[in-house]
């Protein structure tokens, strides 16, 4: 039988505060890009990161180099911040206090929300605005949740 993949993963948050205050936001290696398959494509040849059936096609979120070795037209070009906490798919408001913090920096932001993480996918060149500004949000936040005497998950 093989082994439960919940059974050792971390508790995962789900207030708003705590979450902000242990995000900790990394950047990955590379170029990501979405482009667009035509409905029934079988993706797994590009080696997907991600993959999303719509009515109109399948988006794809793959390495770059992927894209351009298969001839794929490119509709974004990003680089992929993971926030390292283990989110809950039941959480609320992180998405939205994170695309506050985008906002205010002028940086657009496809979000991917999996299991464990949330995944973020910026502009190529705001990347390390975006990076510096979700630093930010995750100081403010700690600091609130310290002058309130909580706990803070590092």
């Amino acid at each position: 039988m093989a082994a439960d993949p919940l059974a050792t993963a971390s508790v995962p948050l789900r207030e708003l505060a705590p979450l902000l205050a242990a995000m900790r936001p990394a950047l990955n290696v590379g170029v990501y890009v979405f482009v667009v398959l035509p409905p029934g494509s079988d993706v797994s040849a590009l080696e997907p990161l991600a993959s999303f059936r719509e009515s109109e096609g399948v988006t794809v979120i793959l390495a770059e180099p992927h894209a351009r070795a298969a001839g794929l037209k490119i509709l974004f070009r990003a680089s992929w911040i993971t926030l390292s906490v283990h989110s809950d798919l039941h959480a609320v408001g992180l998405t939205a206090a994170v695309a506050n913090a985008l906002t205010r920096a002028n940086i657009s932001c496809n979000v991917v929300a999996a299991a464990y993480h949330d995944h973020l996918f910026v502009p190529v060149e705001s990347a390390h605005v975006a990076l510096e500004a979700l630093l930010a949000l995750q100081r403010e936040s700690a600091a609130v949740l310290e002058l309130a005497g909580a706990p803070v998950r590092r």
